[in-house]
C-alpha cells in the first residue's frame, strides 16, 4: 500500500494536523479484549506488570523514566508528527514517509528492554497489516546516535498471535506472583511488588 493511502475506509487522519491518527475500533485481532502496544510491551517484560496495568493499577504518570522519555520525544523529534494513535489501540511516537512506504518511529532512551521493545513495534506493524497498510518500522535512539529497522516476517505474525493468546490468559487470570528481576528497583511497581521485603 502506498504511503498516500494512510487513510482506508476505516483509518483517518485528524486534522488539524496535530490531532491524533484514530480509526474505528474495528480490530478482529482479540474477540477478548483489546490488546495494546503496552500490554505487549509489558507481557516481554513481566507478567505482573501487565496483570496490574491491564486492571488499571497504574502508577507510570509518576515515575521519572516516563518524564524523561516524553522530553527526549519533544526536543530531538519536533518537526514530525509525533502521537499517532489507532483505534485507542496502538500509539506510534512519530510517522515519516520513505520510498513511498509508512515508516513508525519510536523512541527509546536505551536499549535495555530492547527485545520487549521491538516486539511492540513489531505488533504495531502487524496491527496495522490487518487493516491493509504496509508499513515498517524504525527504532530510535537519540542518546546512543543510532537507529535500527524493523520488518515484519510470518514467524513475527505466529509470535505476535502466540502472545495474543498468553496474554488474554494472564489477564483473566489470578495476579502472577511478583519476581524479582534486574529492572525490577527501576519500575514504577517495584514498591508495590516488593514493599517490606526490605533492601533490593
Amino acid at each position: 500500500m502506498k504511503a498516500n493511502d494512510l487513510s482506508s475506509p476505516n483509518t483517518t487522519t485528524s486534522s488539524p494536523p496535530d490531532e491524533p491518527l484514530t480509526t474505528e475500533n474495528t480490530s478482529p485481532i482479540s474477540p477478548v479484549m483489546k490488546i495494546t502496544g503496552v500490554r505487549i510491551n509489558y507481557y516481554h517484560i513481566c507478567h505482573t506488570k501487565l496483570w496490574l496495568f491491564s486492571h488499571n493499577i497504574t502508577f507510570e504518570h509518576e515515575h521519572e523514566n516516563v518524564k524523561i522519555g516524553k522530553l527526549l520525544h519533544e526536543d530531538r523529534y519536533n518537526k514530525n508528527k509525533k502521537d499517532v494513535t489507532i483505534d485507542n489501540t496502538i500509539s506510534i511516537d512519530f510517522v515519516k514517509q520513505r520510498g513511498g512506504k509508512i515508516e513508525l518511529h519510536e523512541i527509546k532512551k536505551t536499549k535495555k528492554m530492547e527485545d520487549a521493545h521491538l516486539r511492540q513495534m513489531l505488533y504495531y506493524l502487524y496491527y496495522l497489516k490487518q487493516k491493509g497498510i504496509d508499513a515498517q518500522g524504525v527504532m530510535n535512539y537519540p542518546l546512543l546516535n543510532q537507529t535500527r529497522d524493523v520488518i515484519l516476517t510470518q514467524e513475527d505474525e505466529k509470535n505476535i498471535e502466540d502472545d495474543i493468546r498468553r496474554i488474554e490468559e494472564i489477564v483473566t487470570g489470578r495476579m502472577p506472583h511478583p519476581k524479582r528481576i534486574r529492572i525490577c528497583p527501576k519500575c514504577a511497581y517495584f514498591e508495590f511488588c516488593f514493599c517490606g521485603e526490605g533492601g533490593e
